[in-house]
């Protein structure tokens, strides 16, 4: 089945801020979030390429696994809707009723949600958990925690491919890191990657992406790092600065952004402008994921 109102490749456009020009940086945003009504940003470019793996090995089921507040398990439902999969999301902790915006939309999109306790969900991958899931949910594609394996990455690896302006530096938000690894290894060999980390204690991610990268390049590309100071207290969480941050953007802007991850990217991206890490005439890609 083909998937309507896709659009790619996704808009470019630079962004007229003082607070950049007055560095001499000019900032570009990928509109990732405009690729798709549902299937935004890094989720399309993780899930396509395993899509077509699925329906090629005759996989009739999708399941993943995801916190309450996961972009990837709706992203996921959205996918088995368009494309004829029934599709199950294990989600970490207990129920809360009434269903969150995130987890409502994957139910309403067919998606059987199923809940383990934080500390089973920490041995999610280990072949016992995962031969109990077989055994209540039958055969099904596996699709790790954020969609992060190497079709995903070589998803995330096609996305340089499409920037038509000259640049020095890309930025994306981190969440498993499987963005980050994909966009790094796409990059010619005079540009580099910042990712920002969403979450809280953020410094395993660098291996994370490390070893993303092996497994599916065979080697790690080393053009990248990870900023874990803008958490603002850990993943889905928030403090007034941020809110302050996103009205001041949509006011200055236009674009309401996403806090539990594009934000707290953006907002990391002016402050170390405003700090003076990048060099006046340095031409800044920021990927606006959802």
């Amino acid at each position: 089945m083909p998937l309507p109102d896709l659009r790619l490749p996704s808009p470019l456009v630079e962004l007229t801020d003082e607070r950049a020009q007055r560095r001499g940086v000019a900032v570009y945003l990928k509109r990732d979030d405009l690729i798709h009504p549902e299937l935004r940003g890094n989720k399309w470019r993780k899930l396509q390429h395993n899509i077509t793996a699925a329906k090629e090995q005759g996989f009739t089921q999708l399941l993943t696994f995801g916190g309450a507040y996961s972009n990837h398990v709706p992203a996921t439902a959205s996918a088995g809707r368009h494309f004829g999969f029934a599709t199950v999301g294990v989600i970490r902790g207990e129920e809360h009723l009434p269903l969150n915006d995130n987890l409502a939309l994957a139910v309403s999109r067919g998606m059987t949600l199923s809940y383990l306790d934080r500390q089973t969900y920490r041995s999610k991958t280990e072949p016992k958990v995962l031969q109990r899931l077989h055994e209540e949910f039958g055969d099904f594609y596996y699709l790790p925690e954020g969609g992060s394996n190497a079709l995903a990455l070589k998803g995330c690896a096609e996305l340089p491919t499409e920037i038509t302006v000259p640049f020095d530096v890309i930025c994306c938000a981190v969440g498993t890191g499987g963005t980050l690894a994909g966009i790094a290894h796409g990059l010619r060999k005079e540009q580099c990657a910042i990712g920002f980390a969403a979450l809280k204690g953020g410094d395993f991610l660098n291996a994370e992406v490390d070893q993303l990268q092996r497994d599916a390049f065979g080697a790690a590309s080393g053009n990248w790092q990870i900023e874990t100071e803008f958490h603002f207290g850990g993943f889905a969480k928030r403090k007034p600065e941020l809110d302050d941050f996103i009205a001041d953007f949509q006011a200055r802007h236009g674009i309401q952004l996403d806090w539990v991850y594009v934000a707290k990217m953006l907002y990391g991206v002016f402050a170390l402008i405003d700090r003076g890490r990048f060099e006046p005439g340095t031409r800044l890609i920021v990927v606006i994921s959802g």
